[in-house]
């Protein structure tokens, strides 16, 4: 019992604390630079926005788009409309969007899948349709594909909230650091919908239940490609206002994520170096087993409370954890313990709703972020 207090334990710290430092030291000791261009790369880009009844934010993401510091005559705006039953499709068309496609519902990778084979760039960048871009953005995800190696490249995404209680500015800002070590020393894990581009002759169709964000990366690497973070890049979005909103979100997002794992290739070592399988352990299958791992830690320290202080100081702690998430105290330290709890929570209702339901490839937006 104590062997199993002291590995799940210990995976969690590592996990969730020490892979961050340890991450930032083994790319100071190799001196691996920053993601930089190595040379001038001007290609025809195809900005592909994929919609479903987006008709309040979709006029807004054409312009951004539109305004963006790309020579005109090689950006394509393509909308992509997810069998939408509003105006979305009319009001992308009245924005000047050069290709809307009006596709039959099938969820948004298949509307990608369709935006991409219709799309005449030679890099394909992708946004959400309420991710504003700043007027650089583009010019900024294009450069690391100077460098041949480079087959997909994500920015960095500022999510606002004004008034909620959502901790997920916090934790993005932690994310984005490890997000940045990664690609400097292999590639990333992971990467996010709201500003990502890929070259076309590297974009691959996936189930339409496994989103790009976890499943592009990985396999950028099996097939040969770098998978690189450009922090240069950047996009803003609206986040999930209130904490049990960002709950809601991750259980739909992990049960499109626990596909990827289980039987998609993610956990699957084979073309990955071996730096990048610790990566894709620590940051990913670790992370996504943290609520089992907590649920190995609270029972062997029950089973341990009479062993020894530690144990008992460890059941102390497990318990002001619980007990401060859910106080209903709207203090910072308190918001961010609910935050972790419920988050973590949402990984393990990920998995179960995956493997009770099915997951449906349609997506509906959550609530507050249009």
């Amino acid at each position: 019992m104590r062997a199993l207090f002291w590995i799940s334990a210990g995976l969690i710290a590592w996990t969730q604390v020490l892979y961050a430092p340890a991450l930032a030291l083994l790319r100071r000791l190799k001196g691996s630079p920053p993601v930089a261009p190595t040379g001038e790369f001007e290609p025809s880009v195809s900005l592909v926005v994929a919609a479903y009844n987006e008709e309040s934010v979709i006029a807004a993401k054409v312009a951004n788009a539109l305004a963006l510091y790309w020579p005109r005559e090689r950006l394509e705006v393509i909308v992509a409309v997810d069998g939408a039953s509003d105006a979305t499709a009319a009001r992308a068309r009245a924005a000047g969007a050069d290709l809307v496609l009006e596709l039959p519902r099938g969820g948004k990778i298949r509307a990608q899948d369709a935006a991409v084979r219709a799309a005449r760039g030679e890099v394909v960048a992708f946004g959400d349709a309420n991710a504003l871009w700043a007027p650089d953005a583009l010019t900024q995800l294009v450069k690391p594909f100077a460098d041949a190696d480079v087959g997909y490249v994500c920015g960095q995404v500022t999510f606002t909230n004004e008034a909620g209680t959502n901790q997920e500015g916090l934790y993005w800002r932690y994310e984005m650091f490890l997000r940045a070590q990664e690609s400097a020393l292999a590639s990333v894990t992971g990467g996010n919908g709201a500003i990502y581009a890929v070259r076309k002759e590297a974009y691959v169709e996936v189930d339409p239940i496994m989103g790009h964000d976890l499943s592009f990366p990985f396999r950028m690497v099996k097939n040969g490609w770098r998978a690189v973070y450009q922090p240069a890049a950047r996009a803003e979005e609206k986040m999930v206002p209130s904490i049990e909103g960002e709950w809601a979100r991750k259980r739909r997002m992990m049960s499109h994520g626990w596909p990827i794992v289980i039987k998609g290739g993610l956990a699957d070592p084979r073309g990955y170096s071996p730096l990048y399988a610790l990566m894709i352990v620590s940051h990913r299958l670790l992370r996504y087993g943290t609520p089992f791992l907590h649920l190995l830690t609270g029972l062997a320290t029950l089973a341990l409370l009479r062993s020894g202080r530690i144990y008992r100081l460890a059941a102390a702690a497990q318990a002001a954890l619980v007990l401060a998430a859910f106080s209903g105290v709207k203090a910072k330290p308190t918001l961010v313990a609910r935050y972790y709890v419920l988050t973590t929570a949402a990984l393990a209702a990920g998995l179960y709703d995956w493997l009770r339901h099915g997951t449906p490839a349609g997506w509906d937006a959550p609530e507050g972020t249009r």
